[in-house]
């Protein structure tokens, strides 16, 4: 009997040995999702707004270089589509911008360019996140080959640049001042998926459309006549994913006072058609 408990001991010992070195051999490993890729994809869109870059494809591949998400702006040449990806692919499967590629042929390397799916031309970069790398971009069509790899970068660092979550503290001076003039406190427009606004409003404004942001809206004060929904008219876009207009066809009317909260999906028109004096407003822009 104490030989059967001692086999049955070692044979228990022996088990916990063996899951504790398949636990040990087995890594933490992060994935890029579809919210991510969009996320590149409007951080490029956004870069090449503000620096009024042409059109260009935007692809963002996985790590094994399968195409997650693809944007094709206006005015772009049809071939830009598989060149964009290419790139992408190449800078995740070599783990290396595609610049590096291109300017070693040029200085005589001519052999590599008859390895298989490798698109050796600037505009690709990994997308890396606590140092792993978790995908690519690239793209294609832009003003320049300097300009492809510009918007790439602003892209990859949307995801690359984000910092573990700390806590932040804002002391109830620093609320009060954000909501006499209406301003974010927290989040930007480099990567967060997040934003807490202390909005204020006095007069009624234009029609909104956010096709990425989420809007959380709590009224802190005041009373306002806000519509929702329907059809936003003489819609014009005024950055990437941003879109304002005139006035809206159809929609609910809603009244917000004091304590309501008024949840706005994104891509849903939004309009504050009249408000009653001083309106203050916590938003929380989720992406």
């Amino acid at each position: 009997m104490k030989g059967l408990l001692k086999n049955i001991g070692f044979i228990a010992l022996f088990l916990s040995i063996l899951a504790v070195s398949a636990v040990a051999q087995i890594a933490d490993k992060k994935s890029l999702t579809l919210e991510g890729a969009r996320t590149v994809i409007a951080a490029a869109k956004n870069y090449a707004v503000q620096n009024k870059a042409p059109g260009g494809v935007i692809a963002v591949v996985d790590d094994g270089g399968n195409l997650v998400a693809l944007e094709r702006l206006d005015g772009t040449f049809s071939a830009g589509a598989n060149i964009s990806i290419g790139k992408a692919k190449t800078a995740v499967m070599f783990k290396r911008p595609t610049k590096a590629f291109e300017d070693i042929i040029k200085n005589g390397r001519t052999a590599m360019v008859a390895l298989p799916d490798f698109t050796p031309l600037q505009g690709g970069v990994p997308i890396s996140v606590d140092g792993q790398i978790i995908g690519g971009v690239g793209v294609s069509g832009a003003m320049s080959a300097q300009q492809d790899e510009e918007l790439a970068i602003a892209g990859a660092e949307s995801l690359s640049n984000r910092k573990t979550s700390a806590v932040s503290f804002f002391d109830s001076r620093s609320v009060s001042d954000a909501f006499s003039k209406g301003a974010v406190l927290l989040g930007d427009e480099k990567g967060e998926n997040y934003q807490v606004h202390a909005s204020r409003r006095e007069k009624s404004g234009l029609v909104e459309v956010h096709e990425l942001d989420t809007d959380i809206i709590y009224v802190l004060g005041g009373t306002a006549t806000i519509v929702t929904g329907g059809k936003s008219l003489e819609s014009k876009q005024v950055a990437a994913n941003e879109f304002r207009g005139s006035s809206v066809d159809g929609g609910e009317t809603p009244n917000l006072k004091k304590g309501d909260v008024l949840v706005m999906p994104k891509g849903t028109p939004h309009w504050f058609k009249q408000v009653d004096g001083a309106f203050l407003y916590y938003v929380v822009k989720v992406r």
